[in-house]
């Protein structure tokens, strides 16, 4: 093999290790925004229930 062959396809290895590394790093960053907005939500959920305890606690039903 050549020289110069080897060291493109090892080249072209380290870029694409990069850009899998740098798109894990985005989808990680992404998920950790989902995890906190899901957290503030349950948080304001928690704050419902502490001001109004009595809501949501049962439901009529009619048939």
């Amino acid at each position: 093999m050549d020289i110069a062959n080897l060291s493109m396809a090892l080249s072209q290895t380290k870029v694409l290790d990069n850009v899998g590394v740098a798109m894990l790093k985005n989808s990680m960053e992404m998920n950790e925004d989902a995890g906190d907005g899901i957290l503030k939500l349950l948080d304001s959920a928690a704050m419902e229930l502490s001001v109004n305890p009595a809501v949501g606690g049962s439901f009529d039903v009619r048939v």
